[in-house]
């Protein structure tokens, strides 16, 4: 398929596709009225209705099996581009471990990053010309800086494995973006299914060439039903082409994280609090008065 019929909005892509469908039914009936005539008409009523389930199923069959690939697909894309952005979110939050310019220059190659990414790759891997041969610098000299550093304790040791770590799960979404990026519904199944819907309407056009009406009913609503079947895969045939295809909106959302300038930690200077003193009654210079420990005299009667 053309690049130009998957950029076409869905509602474009739909009257494409139904008026296709509807136009090829039409000809299909019509050279079959024009042929159901004198012996050719005993002929075609001679062909028996009991074909007509067999092809129906095995058109079913190769719908489902070329939408299971399609969706598997478009799966696959999403997971790789939300992991991708998910590794990144870590490194800038992992980055403040490093304050000065060891957290600036890994939002800066994050940033550069995602840029790169959103306008050079994702309209190549539309194309798809995109390849796992192209570097991507930025990623790799955070990588570098990342192993580069000298970290002072405990937490920033940790911090650098981790942030290492969120590093090379970015580098291996990126490469599973790529590579899903070039999948599609090859020719072959292409022909296949249209072959199939094709021999399908003949032999509905053919059963009922004696009765015009019933062949139109017939031939329209299975005609519908391949039209909305191919519509259904060619609009999430290329995982990052089309209107409704993967973006690179989760990447695009670390873009305000990282444009936050790292706040330095000022700590308020207040002056020593004041302990209150208790209240300490005056203590007397003269020495305090004796107790005798005699019992008292007793008077005479």
């Amino acid at each position: 398929m053309s690049d130009w019929l998957h950029n076409l909005p869905v509602l474009l892509m739909a009257l494409v596709v139904f008026g296709l469908t509807y136009l090829v039914a039409a000809a299909i009936h019509a050279v079959v009225a024009v042929l159901a005539v004198g012996e050719r008409a005993r002929s075609f009523k001679a062909v028996s209705p009991g074909m007509l389930p067999p092809l129906g199923i095995i058109f079913g069959l190769f719908v489902a099996f070329t939408a299971a690939q399609v969706w598997n697909d478009t799966e696959r894309a999403n997971g790789a581009v939300n992991r991708e952005a998910s590794a990144l979110r870590s490194v800038v939050i992992l980055a403040a471990s490093f304050p000065g310019e060891p957290e600036v220059r890994l939002r800066a190659l994050i940033r550069r990053y995602i840029e790169e990414a959103a306008t050079q790759e994702w309209p190549m891997m539309a194309r798809h010309t995109a390849t796992l041969g192209i570097n991507p610098r930025a990623l790799g000299e955070a990588l570098q800086l990342t192993l580069a550093l000298g970290p002072s304790n405990l937490g920033q040791q940790t911090a650098q494995r981790e942030i290492t770590t969120a590093l090379e799960s970015a580098l291996d979404a990126r490469c599973q973006r790529i590579l899903t990026s070039r999948s599609e519904v090859n020719l072959v199944k292409w022909a296949c299914l249209v072959l199939q819907a094709v021999c399908a309407l003949l032999a509905i056009a053919i059963v009922h060439s004696d009765n015009r009406l019933a062949s139109t009913i017939a031939m329209g609503t299975f005609a519908t039903g391949v039209a909305a079947s191919v519509l259904l895969i060619l609009a999430h045939d290329r995982p990052f082409l089309g209107e409704i295809s993967v973006g690179p909106q989760p990447l695009l959302q670390i873009i305000p994280e990282v444009n936050t300038a790292p706040q330095p930690s000022e700590q308020s200077r207040s002056p020593p609090a004041v302990m209150p003193q208790a209240d300490i009654a005056p203590q007397s210079s003269e020495p305090p008065a004796r107790t005798s420990n005699k019992p008292p005299r007793r008077r005479g009667r």
